[in-house]
């Protein structure tokens, strides 16, 4: 066992070089693909957008797919496809990053959060149910980290109460719920391609669903609402003037996007098999140490995205807070994030709707605790095991 000074206190680091949180990853066949594109002169929405779209749906199981420049783009189509406006409220958890509710705001709704399971993280049905009312229009569940929530659950409150569900998929793209694939559960599902995400675009997402109406509406409001894109006016299908018919955003994504796109998916399989060697490396040797809470398990129906590796610091066993703990690893030379402060105690939301400590303990609880820690493809062995080292050194030094 390491028990040596921290650097942050003097002592030697673990590494002379930064593992920086999160790095993307191409190969040659991405360079390839873009070059081809870049030489086509077609760098807008056009063909290979098209075929990242039917690929993608095609992976997800869905029947449509529409490809747009993040995740929030999509989740806000679709709460806007779904017709949810001022008046309404969506309920949602309070521990994910800021765009879930940002979203129910730009539609006009009221967003209602609900509180988390203290275990996975993830929005706990019960506590949806207890804040259904008369206005609620639609429940917006994010996977966190990876980890599908109770869909089946979430899915029989919908059908209760006659709500749409739109899944917050920016973390989960390679997850499954009981058998079936993530994207192919809900009304709508919005997944996210930005630089640090499973599958990188740079800056993307998608929106899937198995409404045909829903996925035709959302490609014509992703780009101004026009009745046409401009692949079908100006490629060699024929001139069509467009028309506007709803005014709608800019939203769409380019090709040069979904170049990348086509081949971050096709490895995505391979990938998932390095983040899983690295998710049990981790988790070993975190289940022994006293002063940390390794990721949960995962349960028999769920297969994980494995987006993000996660523990939480007991902090009652330690004489440092979580953010020292963070800028210690920094002075070992070792990245971190923090995924997620618990968002009613964001300034924005504390101030419009007066949400407090203590609202949602349990986010709160995690919102504190929590550390990200380095996970991708492409560390090596020896990157996992020196945080592994970094983590238990700083744990045994400042254990009280």
């Amino acid at each position: 066992m390491t028990s040596n000074k921290p650097a942050g206190e003097g002592g030697k680091p673990i590494r002379e070089k930064f593992l920086i949180f999160g790095v993307p990853r191409f190969f040659q066949e991405e360079i390839k693909e873009m070059l081809e594109t870049l030489r086509s002169g077609w760098w807008g929405t056009g063909p290979k957008v098209l075929q990242f779209e039917k690929e993608f749906s095609k992976y997800c199981h869905s029947k449509y797919a529409v490809a747009v420049n993040s995740a929030t783009a999509a989740m806000h189509l679709g709460l806007n496809v779904l017709g949810i406006k001022s008046g309404d409220e969506v309920i949602t958890t309070p521990l994910t990053f800021v765009s879930t509710a940002n979203v129910i705001i730009h539609s006009g709704a009221k967003p209602i959060f609900a509180d988390v399971d203290k275990k996975t993280g993830n929005i706990d049905p019960k506590e949806i149910e207890k804040k259904i009312n008369e206005k609620t229009k639609a429940i917006i569940p994010v996977h966190l980290y990876g980890r599908p929530c109770k869909m089946d659950e979430i899915t029989a409150l919908g059908k209760k109460y006659n709500l749409k569900i739109i899944e917050d998929a920016a973390h989960s793209t390679e997850a499954w719920y009981k058998g079936k694939k993530i994207g192919s559960i809900s009304d709508i599902t919005a997944f996210s391609f930005y630089v640090t995400k499973n599958i990188a675009t740079g800056e993307g997402g998608m929106l899937v669903t198995d409404n045909k109406k829903w996925a035709e509406t959302a490609k014509i409001r992703r780009l101004h609402g026009m009745s046409a894109d401009a692949w079908k006016r100006y490629s060699n299908e024929g001139y069509k003037p467009y028309e506007g018919v709803y005014p709608g955003y800019k939203y769409n994504m380019i090709d040069l996007q979904a170049s990348l796109g086509i081949h971050q998916l096709k490895r995505a399989g391979a990938n998932s098999k390095i983040r899983d060697k690295y998710w049990q490396m981790y988790s070993r040797a975190f289940k022994q140490i006293s002063g940390i809470i390794a990721s949960a398990d995962d349960g028999k129906d769920i297969i994980h995205a494995r987006h993000l590796y996660t523990i939480n610091l007991e902090l009652e066993k330690l004489k440092i807070s979580r953010n020292q703990f963070i800028d210690a690893l920094k002075a070992e030379n070792i990245g971190a994030g923090v995924h997620f402060t618990a968002l009613h105690l964001h300034k924005y939301y504390r101030e419009t709707f007066g949400f407090k400590k203590g609202d949602f303990p349990k986010a709160e609880w995690i919102g504190e605790r929590t550390i990200s820690l380095p996970f991708y493809p492409h560390m090596s062995e020896k990157d996992i095991n020196d945080v592994i080292k970094a983590v238990e050194k700083l744990v045994n030094y400042y254990r009280k």
